[in-house]
């Protein structure tokens, strides 16, 4: 007899294990297919703090969030099913299974499709070549196998996922010769970029890669610069010895089993790609069959954390395991909880658009968006760039990003964001700062840093996150670079502390001329400068 189920989950990564959560609290069976050896998705390759606020878990880093996911599942008798490929999914949510060398078949009351999204691929003379990998490729070869992916790596893509992956291969060791990117202005997060500008990567927007050098594999990169028309300007050509390029040039919804379960379907740019419409509660075309996450529309893991609770929600009252009303009221927080994810400068709604000026009326820095930093006479107009008399905060948060963790972090209650989650930090000018850290180690875009610009010495202090081993000492001199990655001055660690509440960011407090306080954000040590 066919084995039947409250409901099949197809994909163990944030939406599907959140969606089998709230389905399995509200008393449903429910099975989990992944086709992966390892459950939890893109999550353990994320070792970076997400965004967003204490209801987003933000300041946790990805992969502790899916260690919570697979334990909440477990707890709640969810059967996760691994190295299982759904094949298909036929009428009457019969669905075929591929588990190691045997295939079954079985019918759920409910399912959701959870399959995330594939990387895209450019091409270009010599892509094939081995050498040629996409981000989350070089990010599973590092963060789950311990691998690295090449030695001196240039990346394609300053998205996201470029800028993430490109301060995470600095992290493994490897040396990133280049941020390239086709567009005209950095896609990502400022604060992803500036982390890895301040490292030394420099930035090249509105250039490509003409063409990958090497026999057997890749032994170097030429880029250009390229016209309106996306044509390479002669005479701009760069050429880096290189033996791996990073390849982060955007994702596409694997949608396939949508369209195969006879979903509508439709090509939204805006969602990028080929992605089946659905209702608030992610409901498609066909009754009793949902989707969430990157299959959906891209967008960041938080967000389909969220979806994948909304319709395991919407799944229970599909069966009657909770009350309309329930599911109404449940959903309605849950949705509350993705508006707020898609607020600020880089909402799904504001995809293409110029943005000239932040919320609050301050010039956005345009350096930012086109080398990665945010120039020295840019820096201080926006709010949380300020000066005072002893140790105090400096937060070089420029967008409007849907995050928080700062305001709670702080004890004092020095840092004010509001209740408006994408509003840019300020200083509280009555309260005074106690140098604790929690800030710097709270900040997921690691934007924060504690400045004593007077010493009394002729020296000053900063404190700023850091997150490389070795671990520098107390004592080792070297040099302290600027937002550019420039060297700028000689410093000295004076202080550095690691502690269970700053989880693994370390804070490096070094010493410098105190005309470098509010330039100096980066320390890097004498036999590597």
């Amino acid at each position: 007899m066919m084995k039947r189920y409250d409901m099949i989950v197809v994909g163990a990564g944030p939406a599907g294990l959140s969606a089998a959560i709230e389905a399995a609290k509200k008393g449903m069976h429910v099975v989990v297919y992944d086709e992966n050896a390892k459950p939890g998705g893109q999550l353990f390759k994320q070792i970076h703090k997400f965004f967003g606020s204490k209801e987003h878990k933000a300041k946790i880093r990805g992969f502790h969030i899916g260690e919570e996911l697979l334990a909440e599942a477990a707890e709640l008798g969810v059967e996760v099913v691994l190295n299982a490929i759904v094949i298909g999914i036929f009428p009457e949510k019969e669905v075929t299974v591929k588990v190691e060398d045997h295939v079954i078949h079985v019918k759920g009351d409910t399912i959701l499709i959870a399959t995330g999204a594939s990387e895209n691929m450019v091409t270009f003379p010599g892509w094939t070549l081995p050498g040629v990998i996409g981000a989350g490729a070089a990010q599973t070869m590092m963060n789950l196998h311990g691998t690295l992916p090449g030695k001196r790596v240039l990346m394609l893509g300053s998205g996201n996922v470029g800028l993430v992956v490109s301060f995470q291969l600095m992290q493994a060791g490897c040396e990133v010769v280049a941020v390239a990117d086709a567009a005209s202005r950095v896609g990502g997060y400022g604060v992803h970029a500036a982390k890895v500008a301040r490292c030394g990567v420099p930035f090249y927007l509105s250039h490509t890669i003409i063409s990958a050098d090497g026999e057997d594999c890749v032994t170097g990169v030429t880029i250009g610069e390229v016209d309106k028309n996306w044509q390479i300007i002669p005479g701009t050509e760069k050429h880096f010895d290189v033996d791996t390029i990073c390849l982060a040039v955007g994702l596409s919804p694997m949608s396939k089993l949508c369209d195969m379960a006879g979903c509508a379907m439709e090509d939204n740019p805006a969602k990028a790609g080929f992605v089946p419409t659905v209702n608030e509660y992610g409901e498609t075309s066909v009754p009793g069959i949902y989707a969430a996450g990157d299959v959906s529309g891209i967008e960041e893991a938080s967000s389909a954390m969220i979806e994948g609770r909304i319709a395991g929600i919407a799944a229970a009252a599909r069966l009657g395991f909770i009350s309309e009303e329930t599911c109404k009221e449940e959903a309605a927080k849950q949705e509350a909880a993705l508006e707020g994810l898609r607020q600020g400068m880089f909402a799904p709604g504001m995809r293409g658009k110029q943005i000239t000026e932040t919320e609050e009326g301050v010039e956005i820095s345009q350096n930012l968006l086109k080398h990665g930093f945010v120039a020295e006479e840019e820096i201080e107009r926006f709010p949380g760039v300020t000066h005072s008399a002893g140790v105090h905060p400096v937060i070089e948060c420029t967008q409007n990003i849907p995050c928080n963790p700062c305001q709670d972090a702080c004890p004092k209650h020095c840092i004010r964001i509001g209740s408006n989650i994408t509003a840019l930090p300020s200083i509280d000018p009555e309260k005074k700062c106690t140098g604790c850290g929690m800030c710097v180690a709270s900040c997921s875009g690691q934007a924060i840093f504690l400045v004593n610009e007077d010493c009394g010495d002729g020296t000053a202090e900063v404190t700023l996150p850091y997150e490389f081993l070795p671990l520098p000492q107390k004592g080792d001199k070297g040099v302290a670079l600027n937002r550019k990655g420039e060297k700028v001055c000689a410093a000295e660690v004076v202080h550095v502390r690691s502690a269970k509440a700053f989880d693994h960011t370390n804070l490096l407090t070094m010493k410098v001329p105190k005309e470098y306080a509010m330039k100096a954000r980066f320390f890097r040590e004498e036999e590597t400068a």
